[in-house]
C-alpha cells in the first residue's frame, strides 16, 4: 500500500485543487450562458473574493463566480456594502482571476461595481467597469433601474458585458428603508417589471432579483428571453441561483437571511458543500419556495 503521508508530502504546500479535466469543462461564455437559459438549465452562481475558494468552487461546478461588494460585510466587517472601494474590488477581483487561472479554471467572472463608481456619469462607470475587466473580470454588476439603463447601454455598446440587479439593491439599503422584499404590490411590481425589460433591452445579459416575490420573479423570467434571471431569495423560478458563499458555508455573521440554506450542514468538507449546492441548483431542490421565498 502507498504510504499516504509521502503522498501527501509530494504536493507542494498551497496548491490548489485540481479543476475538473479540460475535456469534460468549457470556459463558459455569454453564448454559452446564453444557450443554457434558453435550454432551460438552471446557472449557478456564488460569490468568491479570494483565489483558493475561487479555484475549489470552480472545481464543484459553479459556473459563475460574483466578487460581491459582499466582501465589505463578510471580509470587512463593515454595516454595509457601501463602504467598499474601486480599489478593493480591483484587488480582489485580481485575487480570483488569479485563483482560476492557476487551475485552468472555466468559471464566467462577474465583479461588481461598487457604490460610487458609476452614479456620477456613463464616462465614470466605464472608467470603474474598465479598471475590473483589466483585473480580470468577464462582466460587471451594477445595481438599480430606471437612471441605470443608459448607462448598461453605454457599458454593452463599448463592449463590456453587464448584469443588472433590482429588488433589494443593498447599494441603497438605506434609502429603502431596510433589508426588505420588494416588488409587493401592484405599483411595485409594475416598476420593477418596467425596469427589467429596460434594462434587457439596453443590453443586461443576466439580472439578479435580490428578495423579490417569487410569483413576480417567475413572470420575470418567463418574459425576459435574452437576460437570464439570477435569484437570491427570489424563489425557483428564476433562471439561476446566487449565494453569499460564507452564508452557504454557514460562518455569516449573525443571523443567516432566510433565503439562506446552510450546505455545509452534513457535508465531509467545504469542497462537498458546494457540490451540493450546485446539485440542488440544478435539479431545482434549492430554493423551496416554501422555505426561502417570500
Amino acid at each position: 500500500m502507498a504510504n499516504p503521508a509521502a503522498a501527501d508530502a509530494a504536493i507542494p504546500y498551497g496548491t490548489l485543487p485540481p479543476a475538473s479535466p479540460p475535456a469534460t469543462r468549457k470556459p463558459l461564455s455569454l453564448p454559452r450562458l446564453a444557450d443554457m437559459h434558453a435550454r432551460g438549465e438552471k446557472i449557478v452562481m456564488l460569490t468568491a473574493y479570494d483565489a483558493t475558494f475561487a479555484a475549489v468552487a470552480d472545481a464543484a461546478g459553479v459556473e459563475c463566480l460574483l466578487v460581491g461588494d459582499s466582501l465589505g460585510m463578510v471580509c470587512q466587517g463593515l454595516n454595509s456594502t457601501v463602504g467598499v472601494s474601486l480599489d478593493t474590488m480591483r484587488y480582489h477581483t485580481e485575487s480570483v482571476e488569479r485563483g482560476l487561472r492557476r487551475v485552468q479554471g472555466t468559471a464566467w467572472l462577474i465583479a461588481d461595481l461598487p457604490f460610487g463608481s458609476y452614479h456620477a456619469s456613463r464616462e465614470q462607470a466605464l472608467h470603474s467597469a474598465a479598471v475590473l475587466m483589466q483585473a480580470g473580470a468577464h462582466m460587471v454588476k451594477l445595481e438599480g433601474g430606471g437612471w441605470t439603463t443608459d448607462t448598461v447601454r453605454f457599458l454593452v455598446e463599448r463592449g463590456i458585458p453587464v448584469c443588472a440587479h433590482l429588488g433589494l439593491t443593498p447599494q441603497t439599503v438605506h434609502a429603502l428603508g431596510g433589508y426588505r422584499v420588494q416588488g409587493r404590490g401592484g405599483e411595485a411590481a409594475a416598476l420593477l417589471k418596467q425596469q427589467a425589460h429596460a434594462l434587457q433591452d439596453a443590453g443586461a445579459a443576466m439580472l439578479v432579483l435580490e428578495m423579490v416575490p417569487a410569483a413576480l420573479a417567475a413572470e420575470l423570467t418567463a418574459e425576459l428571453k435574452h437576460c437570464a434571471t439570477i435569484g437570491i431569495g427570489a424563489g425557483r423560478g428564476t433562471a439561476g441561483q446566487v449565494l453569499v458563499m460564507h452564508d452557504m458555508l454557514g460562518v455569516g455573521l449573525g443571523k443567516l437571511p432566510k433565503f439562506v440554506r446552510n450546505f455545509m450542514a452534513g457535508a465531509p468538507g467545504i469542497a462537498e458543500a458546494m457540490q451540493a449546492y450546485v446539485r440542488a441548483v440544478k435539479d431545482g431542490s434549492f430554493p423551496d419556495d416554501s422555505l426561502h421565498a417570500w
